[in-house]
């Protein structure tokens, strides 16, 4: 770019009025993110306080002498040096003096906001404890204050009201090349419902686990959130709330504003995959199917949690010994995740022989008003017409023990996020195979005298049960979506998928139910250890991109894959593994 350029938008900059400067943004923004590139310093060339404050340089005392002398860093950090296994030490004991998960979070935060590597090298190495902390379930309850705790800005913050600036701002991000983005519109975070903008405690914490459990770069991570209002009357009436003021515009105009966005995002990162996330239950099902098949999307809660629920359901009806033809499936949950997961579940009967209905066959859905069959009298949402029942005689079943009684399944499958709706007399009615999450991992194998196979999203310590011969460990499952979504993303941008396709979704299950080692195995476990997370990580994204190449939908070059056939999966998986972030490694 030449200096007579630069000088122009300077003068624009200086001379334009605000929508005048707007409108010189939105039609050379390229232009305009050169010249903001210019004005960075480089990392090769940044010294003392330059390199301090910018958490993708800083390795605090990590420096070694000739770092400290060549980077004029000397006297701004103390004398001593230490190890990196050192540092995690010191940030594990802040971490653990603190009383409570959100006091833990924000230490976290404020860590990774000085020291990205070591963030990350914290959270690779103590991936059990601190996961829990990053994500699920104490970042429900940083979205919840989000307002209120926000010291400064994570994430790109796109109003509605700002949607003819979608390109300007989204080229406002500090970083050029983003690989994987997480957005959402804080409809329906978690089991809390609409959070508005507050919902962007998700996108941050989603794309940390692709970094932790994946090895994404940081750098190439990009979180949004889409700001069209709120229908919180909390959120309205909080002084502190950051979102607009405003309810929630119709179906129609949030839609165009969605059209626009992903246009946008298209057109300034064409390379980057977007992962919808906690979209209200009738735009994630619209949004995935508008989308899907002209850009590079997924969606987590549809599509991640039934890869990972479909993982643990193979390993499960392994273990349980109950032939395919007698497995019934009752789901406590007729939202996203809960069609999402049971249409997942689906591709997995027709794949071993059953006809679609007679595998749609094997699921009944429950709701808050009972069993979903056709004649309940209701008006359906267009995603639960798909599982509805219509063999029910007439008979409308009303609770969650009225449909197992009636239903005699062989597993349970909790997707409300509401904890105690597995009572002891739901899961003693069950007493077999049981894939609960809405009851402790101790009070299911309580309830069931060892019986149930349990799997969990958030994480639940073994149990000991004294029997005549001595005492039984029973250890729990971890069925959180990290065990696929970091890998789906990765493989999918290793890829250069055009698009995410559903038989890239469901080899990602199927890889991840192949993933488990011996041990694992040996212990009755249907997921691998928490601590295996980035493990089972690059062999969905090998399967990902195996899968992408023979949908056609891989821009690699025919001569890289004919190359790694040559050698098998070992090529490959060393070809993931050379692109994994591996903090201060």
């Amino acid at each position: 770019m030449s200096s007579v350029d630069i000088a122009a938008i300077e003068q624009q900059m200086k001379m334009a009025s605000l929508d005048g400067l707007r409108g010189y943004a939105q039609n050379h923004y390229g232009e305009v993110q050169q010249y903001r590139k210019t004005e960075y310093v480089p990392k090769s060339s940044a010294c003392g306080y330059q390199v301090l404050r910018e958490p993708l340089w800083n390795k605090g005392l990590s420096f070694t002498a000739e770092e400290r002398v060549s980077k004029n860093l000397t006297g701004l950090i103390p004398h001593t040096m230490e190890t990196v296994d050192t540092q995690v030490r010191r940030c594990m004991k802040m971490i653990n003096s603190r009383q409570t998960g959100i006091d833990k979070y924000l230490y976290l935060s404020a860590l990774k906001d000085q020291n990205m590597d070591l963030f990350y090298r914290v959270l690779i190495d103590n991936v059990r404890e601190l996961m829990p902390l990053v994500y699920t379930p104490t970042i429900g309850d940083v979205c919840l204050q989000y307002s209120t705790l926000y010291t400064r800005p994570e994430a790109l913050y796109i109003s509605i009201k700002q949607r003819k600036s979608i390109r300007t701002i989204l080229q406002n991000w500090p970083y050029p090349n983003p690989e994987i983005c997480v957005v959402t519109d804080g409809s329906r975070i978690l089991g809390l419902g609409d959070l508005g903008v507050n919902g962007v405690g998700i996108s941050i914490g989603k794309l940390a686990l692709y970094t932790g459990a994946a090895g994404i770069h940081p750098q190439n991570t990009l979180p949004i959130v889409l700001d069209v209002g709120t229908n919180n009357e909390d959120n309205l009436k909080d002084e502190f709330y950051l979102g607009l003021r405003a309810k929630r515009p119709s179906a129609a105009v949030a839609q165009e504003f969605m059209d626009e966005f992903m246009e946008a995002v298209t057109e300034v990162y064409p390379n980057m995959v977007v992962q919808f996330e906690d979209f209200d239950t009738e735009k994630a099902f619209a949004y995935l199917t508008r989308y899907r098949n002209q850009y590079k999307c997924f969606n987590d809660d549809i599509q991640g949690t039934g890869a990972v629920v479909l993982a643990g359901y193979i390993g499960a009806v392994n273990l349980s010994g109950v032939p395919l033809e007698e497995q019934r499936l009752v789901f406590m949950g007729a939202g996203s995740a809960g069609v999402g997961v049971a249409k997942q579940m689906v591709e997995y009967y027709t794949r071993r022989g059953l006809t679609e209905q007679a595998a749609k066959d094997k699921f009944y859905l429950v709701d808050t008003k009972g069993l979903v069959t056709k004649d309940r009298g209701d008006k359906l949402a267009e995603h639960k017409k798909y599982f509805a029942r219509t063999d029910n005689s007439g008979h409308q079943f009303r609770t969650l023990e009225e449909v197992i009684e009636y239903v005699r399944p062989s597993a349970l499958v909790g997707l409300t996020a509401t904890f105690g709706v597995f009572t002891e007399s739901v899961v003693r009615a069950l007493k077999a195979s049981v894939d609960s999450g809405e009851c402790t991992f101790e009070q299911a194998i309580t309830w069931t005298e060892g019986t149930a196979i349990f799997a969990s999203g958030s994480p639940f310590a073994p149990v000991n049960v004294k029997t005549s011969d001595g005492t039984m460990t029973y250890h729990p499952n971890q069925g959180n979506n990290v065990y696929v979504f970091p890998g789906i993303g990765l493989g999918a941008i290793l890829a250069k998928a055009t698009r995410v396709t559903d038989e890239m979704i469901y080899i990602a299950a199927a890889a991840l139910s192949e993933s488990l080692n011996a041990d694992e195995i040996h212990k009755g476990l249907i997921y691998p250890r928490i601590e295996r997370v980035r493990d089972a990580s690059v062999v969905v994204a090998r399967e990902v991109m195996k899968a992408a190449r023979r949908e056609g939908v891989s821009a690699l070059p025919e001569s890289q894959w004919i190359e790694w056939e040559e050698w098998g999966d070992v090529a490959l998986t060393n070809f993931i593994k050379s692109h994994v972030y591996d903090p201060f490694k």
